[in-house]
This record gives structure tokens, C-alpha cells and sequence, in this order.
């Protein structure tokens, strides 16, 4: 090999060092600027976990008093239903 033509290889392998190093940088930004969004939608669904969470304990929670509530309800409404069928008996007995 002449000297031109180690000059001419030289030349050659610095561009071609050049564009990898280009592509390299390129891709190594992309991939940082991924990471970054990355970590952001993982923040914003952890938010958002995180409050229906808390509104599925809310839901419970009013779930639970309601039942609290409704169930002494039902109770003495069954209660109401007896004693008026009770004294409904008791009218007909009494009349006849």
C-alpha cells in the first residue's frame, strides 16, 4: 500500500467514525429523553392508582354506613309487617 492510499483509508475510516459517532449520540439522546418520559407516565399512573384507591375505600366506606342504616331498616320493617298482620288477625278473630 502507497502512502496516498493509506491517507485515502484514513479519511475514509475518520468519516466513517464520525457518522457512527453521530448515530451514536443520536440514539444515546433518544434514549435518555425515552427514559425521561418514561419515568414520568410511570409518576402520572401511580397518581392515578393512587386515587382510585382512595376512591374505592370512599365507595366502601359509604357502602358500609349505608348497610349500617338499611339493615336495622329492613329489621324493623319486617317487624312493622308482622305486627300488622298480627293485628289484622287479631281483627278478624275479633269480629267474627
Amino acid at each position: 500500500m502507497s502512502t496516498q492510499e493509506r491517507v485515502i483509508m484514513s479519511a475514509a475510516a475518520e468519516t466513517l467514525v464520525v457518522i457512527l459517532s453521530i448515530f451514536l449520540a443520536f440514539f444515546l439522546i433518544l434514549g435518555i429523553i425515552l427514559a425521561i418520559y418514561l419515568i414520568q407516565l410511570t409518576r402520572q399512573i401511580r397518581r392515578v392508582t393512587n386515587s382510585a384507591e382512595r376512591t374505592v375505600n370512599d365507595v366502601e366506606s359509604v357502602v358500609c354506613s349505608a348497610n349500617k342504616i338499611i339493615s336495622p331498616m329492613v329489621i324493623v320493617n319486617m317487624i312493622n309487617k308482622f305486627i300488622n298482620k298480627f293485628k289484622k288477625n287479631t281483627k278478624e278473630k275479633g269480629e267474627k
